[in-house]
């Protein structure tokens, strides 16, 4: 790839960020410095750095502060996380990167409230008369993005006939050509079903748009519609908001964590452990009511009381 290629995908991955990811205007700036400045350390051919040549890289970082060198890092990972995702890379070389150990900041989270409140939307617009298929596309979206975790990617590049009447699950290729299979609810299937009506049969994809599919930038937008529409703050949903909030209340309501790094299509169940945050009350309430010991403990804490006598 040239210095020209180069420039292209930055842009390319900078207007990602923007419009799925929700990212801060300085985050965006600081980002765009960093690959700019990666790329010319490496001759204009940072988007086809190999292990060889990041780890080339990171040594010009060695007296950088640790909160620069995890930027530059994370930077670099998602650029190329990103380059895997649109199929521009075969491999994704960011493990070669440095983590100078910082802690990772949490997902946003989203209640079972704040859900709840986006779907009583979608239920004002489906009594509506006459009904917009738009309203049932929408149904149809938010349904499998957030009951089944489904990237954004994922979603809107759906084959017409991906989701079956009578099979409760599909099979997707995820990141890394990694097979996996995905529930899909009861709820998902009715949805997909109403607006699948409105989908010409001709047409490739469950979600038409133009010549190809629906973007994942109009995705974005449409998410962020309906949760102002909800009374949401539409900095605080993106469609991956809406997957996290589906692996995050699947745990909280007792999932096994390595069933949700299958469904998630997590390579390294490191990343599921952060992606499915839970809330710190709810663990330690979990330890003190289920462990073994928990009954002893109480016990040894009476015994030691001194005698009110």
């Amino acid at each position: 790839m040239s210095k020209t290629d180069d420039r292209a995908l930055i842009e390319r991955f900078l207007e990602m960020m923007r419009a799925e990811a929700g990212a801060a205007g300085n985050t965006i700036a600081a980002y765009g410095t960093d690959l700019r400045l990666a790329s010319e350390v490496l001759e204009g051919r940072l988007s086809e750095a190999g292990a060889s040549a990041l780890e080339r890289l990171s040594g010009e970082w060695q007296n950088l502060a640790r909160a620069t060198v995890a930027r530059k890092a994370a930077a670099l990972r998602r650029f190329f996380a990103f380059l895997a995702d649109e199929g521009l890379r075969k491999d994704d070389p960011g493990a070669a990167l440095p983590r100078p150990g910082m802690a990772r900041a949490l997902p946003k989270v989203l209640s079972i409230e704040d859900v709840a409140a986006m779907f009583a939307v979608i239920a004002t617009r489906h009594a509506r008369v006459p009904l917009d298929p738009l309203d049932l596309r929408l149904a149809a979206l938010i349904e499998l993005l957030y009951g089944s975790g489904l990237r954004a990617t994922e979603l809107v590049s759906l084959p017409r006939n991906a989701v079956a009447p009578d099979r409760p699950w599909l099979i997707l290729k995820g990141k890394g050509g990694r097979e996996r299979l995905v529930p899909i609810s009861d709820r998902a299937r009715a949805a997909v079903a109403m607006w699948r009506d409105h989908v010409a049969i001709g047409r490739p994809w469950l979600f038409p748009s133009g010549k190809s599919h629906l973007s994942r930038v109009r995705l974005y937008q449409l998410v962020r519609t309906l949760a102002a529409e909800a009374g949401i703050p539409p900095d605080r949903v993106s469609p991956h908001v809406l997957r996290h909030a589906f692996a995050t209340h699947l745990l909280e309501g007792g999932a096994d964590l390595r069933a949700l790094q299958a469904m998630l299509g997590h390579a390294d169940i490191a990343t599921t452990e952060i992606y499915t945050h839970v809330d710190s009350k709810r663990l330690v309430e979990l330890v003190n009511q289920r462990h073994p010991l928990g009954e002893a403990l109480d016990a040894a804490r009476v015994d030691a009381k001194p005698d009110a006598s």
